[in-house]
């Protein structure tokens, strides 16, 4: 079996309408009906895009593949770990690339909007 570390990419193609999409992947369509959602996730600087399928699950269906599987850890708080990312950013720096970006407004809101992004950007492992 192939590890997820090293799962081949995927032709992906989405005809979506609303109330209707047909998604086929290396050109096979997925059976109509047992799709019931999809999510398309692409981080552009750093990763192939990742699309996540919910799908119906009739009975006697029984899905197989490979899924990259993440397991929080209940002893460990969500909050805390924000707290501490933050608690360890440099404000100078923060706002110095808040400033710099290409998409700061003019309105009452775009500094901190541009701060807020700025740090969501770090966070996730983009820009400095």
């Amino acid at each position: 079996m192939t590890s997820p570390a090293s799962t081949p990419a995927h032709g992906v193609r989405i005809d979506a309408q609303p109330g209707h999409a047909t998604i086929s992947i290396d050109g096979t369509p997925l059976p109509a009906g047992q799709v019931i959602g999809y999510e398309l996730q692409h981080y552009i600087a750093s990763s192939l895009p990742m699309l996540v399928l919910h799908v119906r699950q009739p009975t006697g269906t029984v899905w197989e593949g490979l899924a990259r599987v993440a397991v929080a850890d209940p002893q460990h708080d969500v909050g805390e770990q924000i707290a501490s990312f933050v608690s360890n950013l440099n404000p100078a720096a923060v706002q110095g690339a808040a400033l710099e970006r290409d998409d700061l407004g003019n309105d009452r809101t775009s500094v901190t909007e541009a701060i807020l992004k700025t740090i969501t950007d770090w966070a996730q492992g983009r820009g400095t």
